[in-house]
């Protein structure tokens, strides 16, 4: 029987609690039903009526601000709520700087710490502002970006968007940085490339002039050797007449009493200057010289040349190693003097 009892006792109370229980959850909702009509709302519906739009609406790119209030500083609170309202209502959160939104929210907070109407806009500005904030960052106007930023941390302190604002401006700031010394390295190594290209064009230009040059000096050479080949022909055709005319000429000196001059045996070619061939010169040199009785060259002479100095050493040493057989008077080797015109020509 007393189980029963218990058992009763407990299904008694448990019916006695659910109504409890509803009751309570039916005064919370209430009450928040209450606070959202007597409270919240009418205080959404004043800010909304004094912007004129949500706090929420994008800020308008490109459009002119008006000037700055004069001596921000001397306004009353009503003054600075009113061109917060009128910041908010054109788009002026955050800039332009000294005429914006929270600038002027903030002046009120310096005059009236805990201003509730200045407190709760900034406080349902603060998304709109970070997202001006970052707009600013995307379009790398770092210094811009780092003035909202600031704004918005008088603004709320605390707030973890602020943390991801400033690790997106340092992280747009580096990436700027890299790029820049990328763009200079690159510029870098333009311009050493077009300082080799223009190296490397010197160098071959150099090269050309120089084979050039040793093109012409070897045309030069081979026309010098071309014309010490034709005065040795022509010195070895005089050798081969000179016999006939020297056995004429001692026949009529044997029936003379065997007198004869100097025979030229030996013509030994001159060798053409090398500073002639290269100055492209021509010319001739008449050179005195005697034969002694052993048919040898001593004591050569220029007594005249065209041009001077240029092929007197030339001639000189050439006739020096000419062999004649020598004069004769009465059958004897006798000394004799010659006189000899060397010329000079390229062909």
């Amino acid at each position: 029987m007393d189980t029963r009892n218990k058992r009763h006792a407990r299904s008694y109370a448990r019916g006695a609690i659910r109504p409890a229980a509803i009751a309570i959850v039916a005064v919370v909702a209430v009450l928040a039903a209450a606070s959202w009509f007597l409270i919240i709302k009418p205080h959404q519906d004043l800010v909304d009526a004094d912007v004129g739009a949500h706090p929420s609406t994008p800020v308008k790119a490109g459009a002119e601000a008006p000037p700055p209030p004069v001596n921000v500083a001397a306004m009353s609170m009503n003054q600075l709520l009113s061109e917060a309202r009128k910041a908010v209502n054109e788009q002026r959160l955050l800039a332009p700087a000294g005429n914006n939104a929270f600038e002027f929210y903030l002046k009120v907070l310096e005059k009236q710490p805990g201003n509730q109407v200045a407190t709760d806009a900034l406080r349902e500005t603060f998304p709109v502002g970070a997202s001006v904030a970052e707009q600013a960052i995307n379009q790398r106007d770092f210094n811009e970006a780092q003035r909202q930023i600031d704004l918005l941390t008088k603004a709320d302190p605390a707030n973890y968007t602020l943390t991801i604002l400033r690790s997106k401006l340092d992280a747009q700031r580096k990436l700027l940085d890299r790029e820049q010394q990328l763009a200079s390295d690159k510029e870098k190594q333009q311009q050493l490339a077009t300082q080799k290209a223009a190296t490397d064009k010197a160098d071959a230009d150099r090269l050309a002039a120089e084979a050039q040059q040793k093109a012409l000096a070897d045309q030069r050479a081979a026309q010098a050797r071309a014309a010490q080949q034709q005065q040795a022909a022509e010195a070895a055709r005089q050798q081969q007449t000179s016999p006939t005319t020297a056995g004429a000429g001692n026949t009529a000196s044997a029936s003379a009493g065997g007198t004869h001059p100097a025979v030229l045996l030996r013509n030994v070619p001159p060798r053409y200057p090398t500073t002639a061939v290269r100055a492209n010169q021509e010319g001739w040199v008449e050179v005195a010289f005697t034969i002694t009785p052993e048919g040898t060259v001593d004591d050569v002479k220029v007594v005249d040349a065209e041009p001077r100095h240029v092929f007197d050493r030339a001639a000189t040493e050439a006739v020096s190693r000419w062999k004649f057989a020598p004069a004769t008077q009465d059958g004897s080797p006798v000394p004799s003097q010659d006189k000899r015109r060397i010329v000079f020509k390229l062909n």
